[in-house]
């Protein structure tokens, strides 16, 4: 398996994560029972797994972002560095 495809995979599975991470953030909050001594933690504890929840996807979609960037340069560097076939190299 070469580097190229390993980080194409890496970039799906950051893909799907983010989504996972998304559901996350839309589900609902619990609501506080007033006979519940630890719903005050419990609402805190739903509303931080948000929120990290969110800023997680952020920053996997930005790193995912940069890794296609980095995939799509290298892909360009190629194609410029290849030089056509054998009669074009031998042309010069």
């Amino acid at each position: 398996m070469n580097i190229k495809k390993i980080k194409e995979d890496i970039i799906k599975a950051g893909e799907l994560a983010v989504k996972q991470l998304v559901k996350v953030a839309k589900e609902d909050i619990i609501k506080p029972d007033p006979d519940d001594e630890l719903a005050a933690d419990r609402l805190k504890n739903a509303a931080a797994t948000k929120k990290l929840a969110i800023f997680d996807a952020f920053e996997i979609l930005k790193r995912i972002e940069e890794e296609k960037a980095m995939l799509e340069e290298t892909n360009t560097n190629q194609k410029n560095n290849s030089h056509g076939g054998f009669a074009e190299r031998r042309s010069r």
